[in-house]
């Protein structure tokens, strides 16, 4: 009887490992030709080195907005998100396409600057955001994380979809094959600087970035938009720095995933920052000290016990 109940306890102690061992992770991420993917990647790589016990997995979506509902429906467990659509969700803004406040979403760390980036065709001769007026314009995935920012730069320019001749609401890795096949005038691209899709664009025609001035980005009234710079050579034929809206990216989690999977998950991110870079030159903006600054949601308990450790909060 002793040796059954014995037993017993050692099939209740190894089913109980076996389903540690079976913790997944899934990094959601966004299109393929964007820098959300290549960066989902290496982090899944990294937390199957850094978590053994877990099972880390990538999945393609469509960024943003598509993101933070997954999280919010438990069918993830981090994800790469807009600041501005990360508080948009949090908030619950309709108009954005958050019905209801995404109350389950926690921040594990503030990550890289998005820059706006409108590319243009240059035989196309838009200088300025006015000269879109007429033009055949994509803005991205509709209700995505890019969509909303074209709205509010827009917005703020004083035009609306109806001053353009066509909008295409079309991920930007499709929407730069339109311009190279002379479909599309310009695409509005929210990424890392020298997103692949761009440079790949400017090598085959010759590419024009309309600058968004300071007084549009200051009428959009939202501090998740910032000013920056898309610097001179960062594509080929630019020469000369453009100014455009910097917007911060985040990794979002949700309340139901443990606090020692988040802190586990925090502290293989920044320990792991080189292997993050070499996947995509926009990490290099990635650092330790600004992970818990305005965070759009709370942080979660795992990813603030690791900043605490390092002093970031008292």
């Amino acid at each position: 009887m002793k040796l059954r109940s014995l037993l017993a306890a050692s099939a209740l102690l190894l089913s109980a490992v076996t389903s540690h061992a079976a913790e997944f992770i899934n990094v959601l991420t966004g299109g393929t030709s964007g820098v959300y993917y290549p960066l989902g990647v290496a982090y899944s790589q990294i937390l199957g080195k850094a978590m053994p016990d877990a099972k880390a997995t990538v999945q393609v979506t469509k960024a943003s907005a598509e993101n933070l509902n997954l999280l919010q429906a438990g069918k993830g467990e981090v994800a790469f998100t807009l600041g501005d659509a990360f508080s948009d969700a949090w908030k619950g803004d309709a108009e954005a396409g958050f019905k209801a406040p995404l109350n389950k979403l926690r921040t594990l760390a503030a990550i890289y600057p998005n820059y706006i980036q409108i590319v243009a065709a240059a035989d196309a001769n838009i200088k300025s955001l006015a000269d879109l007026k007429g033009k055949k314009v994509a803005v991205g995935a509709p209700k995505s994380g890019t969509e909303l920012n074209a709205r509010a730069i827009f917005k703020a320019a004083g035009m609306s979809y109806q001053d353009f001749a066509k909008v295409e609401y079309l991920p930007f890795g499709e929407s730069v094959e339109l311009i190279k096949n002379r479909q599309l005038d310009a695409t509005l691209i929210s990424a890392g600087l020298g997103v692949a899709a761009v440079r790949d664009l400017a090598t085959a025609v010759k590419i024009s970035i309309v600058p968004i001035p300071a007084e549009v980005i200051a009428k959009i009234n939202d501090p998740a938009y910032q000013a920056g710079t898309v610097p001179a050579n960062t594509y080929n034929n630019q020469t000369s720095d453009v100014p455009t809206v910097a917007i911060q990216n985040f990794l979002a989690t949700h309340e139901g995933v443990p606090a020692e999977t988040v802190y586990q998950m925090t502290k293989a991110l920044f320990e792991n920052l080189d292997q993050m870079v070499a996947a995509h030159g926009a990490a290099k903006a990635i650092k330790l000290e600004n992970a818990a600054k305005n965070p759009p949601a709370p942080l979660h308990p795992g990813a603030e016990k690791y900043y605490r450790e390092k002093g970031l909060i008292k």
